[in-house]
């Protein structure tokens, strides 16, 4: 007897929720450097700022990096899992984030669908609410910082606002992740083997 091969993809799930851990308190440095710029105007303050911002861009890119490979990964599986649910393709999981407009709307509807393929344990009603919870924190928070640093570049209300969006939709990724990664893993738990065919 053989068992499948396939796993879920734990190392990924716990690489992606710590970096985007990471990148998310990198922000909250980010943002108030930036702010303490604009109020207190120094010599020192454009360099604060600016590196803290470079290390901030480093971590978001190794967030992004490591979430699509663990979303890419946990596609395969869905599909596996269910041959016949509507899952996107490999390409257009990962391409769809960088198409402007495209990427307000279709991710989440493939992270919804590769739950849902994900198992028959996803919740409909839960699952889904966890998964708009986090696309609605993100977008917002995309839109507040837009916003913020047009109308009033520096307003404390605005950077309070939009870093605990940033919180919010960090905390809830990694839910998605932890989710969607569990319900893998007991699916692909209780596969049954698959025996060698017999030698005539």
């Amino acid at each position: 007897m053989t068992s499948t091969a396939r796993k879920a993809p734990w190392i990924r799930a716990r690489s992606a929720q710590a970096a985007v851990a990471a990148a998310a308190v990198a922000d909250v440095f980010r943002a108030s450097a930036v702010r303490d710029r604009y109020l207190h105007r120094t010599d020192a303050s454009p360099h604060k700022s600016g590196f803290i911002s470079m290390i901030f861009v480093y971590l978001m890119t190794l967030a992004i990096v490591l979430f699509l490979v663990w979303l890419a990964r946990s596609r395969r599986n869905a599909q596996e899992l269910s041959p016949r649910a509507s899952v996107p393709s490999r390409g257009w999981t990962i391409g769809a984030w960088f198409i402007p407009v495209v990427n307000f709307f279709i991710p989440r509807q493939f992270v919804l669908d590769i739950g849902r393929a994900s198992s028959a344990s996803w919740e409909q009603k839960r699952d889904t609410t966890l998964v708009n919870l986090w696309w609605v924190a993100w977008i917002t928070h995309a839109l507040v910082l837009t916003v913020g640093s047009r109308v009033a570049p520096g307003s404390m209300a605005f950077v309070v606002v939009a870093e605990v969006l940033m919180i919010a939709a960090a905390v809830l990724l990694g839910l998605v992740i932890e989710r969607i990664t569990s319900l893998q893993s007991s699916a692909l738990g209780a596969t049954v083997p698959v025996a060698p065919l017999a030698q005539a």
